[in-house]
């Protein structure tokens, strides 16, 4: 008689089956045909491991266990002579005994066995692959060949992170990781004696084990890696590219390498403004922001050592590369002025505007990355202001110098001569370059520096007495008014231009009521006549 197998369960899947030469692990219950229990590996709480086909076993076991997959459970019957014989085993196995056995087969190996790869799916993409020494992360299930599960990267909710081929993993997993890209899932299926052989490792992986691991690998880099910078857009026109010391304001989402969003400026509708090459940002950013032009739009690929290092931040993972795509909205230097660009200059250009002149003007304003912020053609009047006297921001006061009438031209001003780091509430952003079109349309000049008045003519001798028409001795501000205004309506006279009226006068009084009574004696007035032989006011 031989053995007789019957196959109680076969797995759907079946990589492979036991031939002769293959070390096995299998539990099995022994009985005799009356259905007495002799053995049973449960019982020791451990499989029986062996290899198939050298003798190790009774003869009716290693036919038995030929061709068996993992997961397979087999009733074997064994015939005495292929079992203990007439000998049997003393005090468990009488002789001629028939003997039937319940097997179940756990893993199967064999010393010829490498590290096998399957990979499942491959991203479309992949820039790059791990090689020997670089830094991963990677998630992963570990399994047994038969599907049992005894360790979980997901569970603990954090990655794996290890330098691969170095010695820091079993062997197995040093080799099953090389090539593979980021976003690639693979099984990587490794033989004992390339993961924890004999021994296992501790409760958790018993002796002679094979193992199946399921990985994602989300993160790669080398520690010698710099930053990678991918030009993605950069406007045809690019006069100025930013450098160390610059102060830039751009947009920026920020992902991991795998995709995932950890943050994004335009989530808080706000740019972020910062100088660049001064350490206020993260390294990698600080090297990828340099030369951008502005409207540039670029990906800065930053390793973790020029990023938030082995330790990470907020939602970013430690060890993590970093993916910053950025668009540039505009940068300055500190040092900056006022850039002018003269766009028309008409033929007849003697007469240049200068401190105290009174211009009328027609402007587009607008940012650097075109955004039109405000425009006097659209109110339909021109803005009129007197150069010089703090009407404008500093740096329209600077670009509205030297202009004739009918000029164009384009201002640029920066932020420390504009409206600086606050901006205006919901119509300059915070730091921002501003740029005019300009066209001058009407000049009228002003007055000599620090006058209000002056006159065209001589000056009478009996000043006081012409401007007290009651000759009471007193002027009050209404003859005072009065006066003034009759020696401009003459043409004798001539206010500073683009001021209120009553306000020049009022000043120019208060000037002389050197006491603050609200009256001009002849004292008064004389002592300022003798100071000067023209009204005048240091605004």
């Amino acid at each position: 008689a031989d053995v007789r197998v019957e196959r109680r369960f076969v797995p759907e899947s079946c990589p492979r089956v036991v031939r002769p030469g293959d070390f096995v692990r299998y539990h099995y219950l022994g009985a005799f045909p009356d259905g007495t229990r002799f053995d049973s590996s449960y019982d020791r709480g451990s499989t029986f491991n062996v290899f198939v086909g050298k003798g190790q076993l009774i003869a009716g076991m290693d036919k038995a266990l030929v061709g068996m997959c993992v997961n397979e459970r087999r009733f074997v019957k064994i015939p005495p002579k292929l079992a203990y014989g007439s000998e049997g085993v003393s005090g468990v196995i009488p002789p001629n005994a028939v003997l039937h056995f319940d097997v179940l087969l756990i893993d199967l190996w064999n010393l010829e066995d490498e590290v096998q790869v399957q990979t499942y799916f491959k991203p479309e993409k992949c820039p790059r692959t791990v090689q020997v020494s670089d830094f991963v992360r990677y998630h992963y299930n570990g399994t047994f060949l038969d599907g049992t599960l005894f360790d979980s990267s997901h569970n603990r909710m954090r990655t794996y992170d290890t330098y691969v081929g170095i010695g820091w993993l079993i062997p197995g997993m040093d080799q099953g990781l090389l090539g593979m890209c980021v976003g690639e899932k693979r099984i990587i299926t490794i033989p004992p004696f390339l993961a924890y052989g004999e021994e296992g490792d501790g409760k958790e992986i018993p002796g002679q084990a094979s193992l199946v691991f399921d990985v994602v690998l989300l993160d790669l880099h080398n520690p010698k890696d710099g930053i990678t910078i991918e030009n993605q857009h950069v406007p045809e026109s690019c006069e100025r590219r930013s450098q160390t010391g610059d102060f830039l304001r751009y947009h920026y989402n920020g992902t991991l390498l795998d995709g995932t969003l950890f943050d994004s400026s335009y989530s808080r509708n706000h740019t972020y403004d910062t100088y660049v090459g001064k350490g206020y940002v993260i390294a990698g950013m600080d090297e990828g922001l340099l030369g951008v032009c502005t409207g540039e739009k670029r990906r800065i690929i930053i390793p973790p050592h020029l990023g938030y290092g082995e330790e990470g931040r907020g939602k970013i993972p430690g060890s993590a590369v970093l993916v910053f795509d950025i668009h540039v909205v505009d940068f300055h230097n500190p040092s900056d002025s006022v850039g002018i660009t003269v766009n028309y200059k008409p033929s007849n250009c003697t007469v240049l505007s200068k401190k105290g002149d009174y211009l009328k003007y027609h402007y587009n304003a607008s940012l650097l990355d075109g955004t039109l912020l405000d425009s006097t053609h659209s109110l339909g009047k021109t803005y009129n202001i007197v150069l010089g006297s703090g009407q404008v921001v500093v740096g329209m006061d600077m670009g509205l110098q030297d202009m004739c009438v009918g000029e164009r031209r384009t201002v640029v001003i920066p932020p420390h001569l504009g409206y600086g780091e606050d901006g205006v509430e919901g119509e300059v952003p915070g730091s921002a370059v501003l740029v005019f079109d300009i066209e001058l349309l009407e000049l009228v000049s002003g007055l000599p520096e620090g006058y209000m008045f002056v006159w065209n003519g001589e000056v009478s001798p009996n000043l006081f007495e012409e401007i007290d028409q009651n000759h009471d001795g007193e002027v009050l501000l209404e003859e005072f008014s009065e006066y003034i205004q009759a020696q401009v309506d003459s043409g004798k006279g001539k206010l500073a231009p683009g001021f209120d009226f009553e306000k020049i006068v009022k000043n120019m009084f208060t000037n002389q009521d050197r006491d603050g009574n609200g009256k001009v004696t002849a004292e008064e007035f004389k002592l300022k006549d003798q100071e000067a032989k023209e009204e005048h006011d240091e605004l």
